[in-house]
């Protein structure tokens, strides 16, 4: 297994690389952008590959996205990939005030229009024909030049994980998502969309976010905020599909229960050790170890991700840090 962080910072990064980390990533919200922050993980890397992982898809123009992306690959040739995310019908209707209709069919028309940018020649007319991105530009300047970039998508439901399997490079998996969601939904679905598009599933890069908490000091407080973490994403009803695979609606129902309330400690009481086995890496530097020896179904590519559901700076800090350490561990094994 290959392994990387979410952007920590230079001087993390510089010690994970060090260590064997092969890729960093980065997400967005209100008060970060996927694309600024892939600006400073190029500059602050040499070998790694860096990328969003992931942008909000369809708050930007197939133009836009491929643009940050030739800029970027000014300063980090060669070691760039494109996380897309859907995002939420609320979030892309009130936050981004952008169309976000049959999103999966979008996000094969997004993912062509781009490709068709990223990878025209020099005074090449760049022409797509689709329903919601059918682009006609005559770019008339010397500024393009193929570039082959991976695009991978943040996908959950088994729609938008064939339609990886149909038209991009590869997915990146949610935090939550158990050995049994990887190979029960993710993989019958990559491979049917494969099949679709006349591809070899077996090429479509399987990476993914994998909570991470370690602390040999305090096991608990990190197991605390691994629950924490776990249990802030299911309040999110999109997630309800992996909930009924596991069986886990009533701890479910207390987590939102409590999210109602205001309540962090009754949410963090109602993921269960089963569930915390099952999504998370936490605990002491052994129990993470048979953790990563014991799961099956790990990505291809984990990015090791400290919880961020109320943890400050510091502790994020030394999680990243334990998790490069534990690494190293692992490695030597």
């Amino acid at each position: 297994m290959e392994w990387g962080l979410p952007w920590p910072g230079a001087e993390i990064a510089a010690e994970a690389e060090k260590a064997g980390a092969t890729a960093f990533c980065a997400g967005e919200f209100a008060d970060h952008n996927a694309y600024l922050s892939t600006a400073e993980m190029a500059a602050g890397t040499t070998t790694a590959q860096v990328g969003p992982g992931i942008a909000y898809a369809f708050a930007r123009s197939p133009f836009v996205h491929a643009s940050a992306i030739r800029h970027l690959s000014k300063t980090a040739p060669g070691r760039l990939f494109l996380g897309l995310g859907a995002g939420t019908r609320r979030m892309n209707q009130d936050w981004f005030v952008a169309e976000s209709g049959s999103p999966a069919k979008r996000m094969a028309e997004l993912i062509t229009a781009i490709r068709a940018y990223l990878t025209a020649e020099n005074w090449q007319h760049i022409e797509t024909e689709g329903e919601f991105y059918p682009v006609k530009a005559d770019i008339r300047a010397p500024v393009l030049g193929r570039l082959d970039v991976p695009i991978l998508v943040g996908a959950f439901n088994k729609i938008m994980i064939r339609t990886v399997g149909r038209a991009a490079d590869g997915v990146l998996g949610h935090g939550l998502f158990t050995d049994a969601w990887w190979s029960e939904v993710v993989e019958p679905a990559l491979a049917a969309g494969a099949a679709e598009a006349g591809r070899d599933a077996a090429g479509i890069r399987r990476w993914g976010w994998v909570i991470t908490a370690i602390n040999d000091e305090d096991p608990e407080r990190a197991r605390l905020d691994a629950r924490r973490q776990v249990a802030f994403y299911l309040t999110v009803k999109t997630y309800d599909r992996l909930v009924e695979l596991h069986g886990w609606q009533p701890q479910v129902e207390a987590v939102r229960k409590g999210f109602r309330a205001g309540d962090n400690d009754a949410m963090a009481t109602a993921v269960t050790d089963d569930m915390l086995a099952e999504i998370a890496v936490c605990g002491t530097t052994g129990e993470a170890l048979a953790t990563l020896e014991r799961r099956k179904v790990l990505p291809q590519l984990a990015f090791l991700a400290t919880p961020s559901f109320l943890v400050g700076p510091k502790r994020q800090a030394h999680y990243a840090r334990a998790a490069v350490a534990t690494m190293e561990q692992l490695d030597r094994r």
